[in-house]
């Protein structure tokens, strides 16, 4: 496989700033020249490939896309929507064909490292895009870093919290979210005792077992250390209290088949009072018209073990396919930076409820009044950052198996994740101690 250089990326994302930016000869070669003051000078087709909900989330980009077409008319966004799990093996085998692969992608924080270690994208270091690097909040900036080099600019971030129904919580006499596991089981019972309904639902994927081991003071791996840590003894401790809760009954038992669709329905019909989610389904929660609304919903970090209250940082980032056409640098990059902005991140938290990437976002309207978003403020301060190495985002295959056997299946979660580490050394970390 061919990969450009770090120097000819970093060039020609320089050259295409100056194009778009300053006016000069069109990086095409034809040689009329730019006018530095009219964006319609700038023309090219773009592909970006949306991977977030087609539905809750996607006709908001999509408004975003006229907004930034008022501005470069002439820069056209060939948006496709493509499912998530399908998103990150069909851009691998698309780039690695250098064909079909889209120029835009928006990837999620663990697809960053793997795609810059493969050269599918470009090094963005020099360009516009990183100017103002400063107003990116830290830990979501830290995913798009690979070797001491930037390969994205963070699009949203977010992080799992305890959503639960404050109409169910008054109802069973409960005046404030549980702050501990055991608090939970508690909340549970009287919701049970007094309303009939279930208590907690716990999706059954490896992504959301996370709170309950980092809770105990376990991870997946130790990356400083290069080693394999998802079945030390902290690690098993976690996974163990989530078993026990779907045993007691304080927690549905998952169903074997799309656990997580299977929640959000049970949540949004007032059945079960709490689940384990992120700010990606507040807009759906708002629609939901067996719900209540947003003043319905109420939000916390997530309970803590023994040892604190954590949960995985996720989010997304624009990302630019390292083998796209010369000619559409400048285009691209202009798009995403305004895409990236703090006011089109705003937009995206006003109408979604998703959380903004950027300092000066939250200073905005539509961000600082927003209730929703500074009830995951503390959910953010005491988010886990996980570890970016190339090979993060093949760790949840074997945990959502895990997840399965554990809360689904009733089987032993020591000998689950001893597997669970077992495929790591083999087939993911395979330099790494166990």
């Amino acid at each position: 496989m061919r990969i450009r250089s770090v120097g000819m990326i970093a060039t020609a994302l320089a050259v295409a700033l100056t194009a778009a930016a300053c006016g000069g000869n069109d990086s095409s070669g034809s040689g009329d020249k730019k006018t530095a003051t009219d964006p319609a000078s700038l023309s090219a087709t773009l592909t970006w490939w949306d991977t977030s909900d087609p539905k809750n989330e996607g006709p908001a980009f999509q408004e975003l896309i006229k907004k930034f077409n008022a501005t470069y008319p002439n820069v056209k966004i060939d948006y496709q929507s493509v499912p998530f799990g399908d998103a990150q093996n069909k851009f691998k085998t698309a780039a690695a064909a250098k064909s079909g692969a889209p120029d835009i992608l928006r990837a999620e924080v663990a697809w960053v490292p793997e795609l810059a270690s493969l050269g599918y994208l470009y090094n963005l270091d020099g360009s516009d895009l990183l100017k103002d690097e400063s107003d990116f909040l830290p830990t979501p900036m830290s995913a798009d870093k690979y070797e001491g080099k930037t390969y994205g600019v963070p699009q949203v971030t977010d992080s799992l919290a305890l959503l639960y129904n404050k109409k169910m919580f008054e109802a069973a006499g409960i005046t404030a979210a549980p702050k501990t596991w055991a608090e939970v089981k508690t909340a549970a019972a009287a919701i049970k005792s007094k309303t009939g309904k279930q208590g907690l639902f716990i999706n059954s994927g490896g992504y959301f077992l996370l709170p309950f081991i980092y809770g105990e003071g376990g991870d997946m791996v130790d990356a400083s250390a290069k080693k394999i840590t998802v079945n030390s003894p902290q690690s098993v401790a976690g996974v163990k209290i989530a078993q026990d809760l779907v045993k007691d009954g304080t927690a549905v038992k998952p169903p074997a088949n799309d656990a997580y669709g299977n929640m959000m329905t049970l949540f949004k019909e007032q059945k079960v009072a709490m689940i384990i989610n992120g700010p990606w389904e507040v807009n759906n929660i708002k629609d939901a018209p067996t719900f209540g609304g947003l003043d319905n919903l109420g939000i916390a970090p997530v309970p803590a073990g023994s040892a604190k209250s954590g949960a995985p940082v996720g989010g997304h980032n624009y990302t630019i396919w390292s083998g796209m056409s010369q000619d559409k640098v400048a285009a691209a990059v202009a798009f995403v930076k305004f895409m990236s902005s703090a006011e089109s991140q705003a937009f995206i938290a006003s109408k979604l409820g998703l959380l903004p990437t950027r300092k000066s976002a939250y200073d905005l309207p539509g961000v600082k009044d927003n209730a929703t978003i500074a009830a995951f403020k503390p959910v953010l301060d005491s988010a886990v950052a996980r570890p970016w190495i190339p090979e993060g985002g093949q760790f949840f295959g074997p945990m959502d198996k895990m997840a399965v056997e554990v809360l689904v299946q009733n089987k032993d979660p020591k000998a689950s994740l001893d597997t669970v580490a077992k495929t790591y050394k083999s087939e993911v970390v395979k330099d790494y101690s166990n």
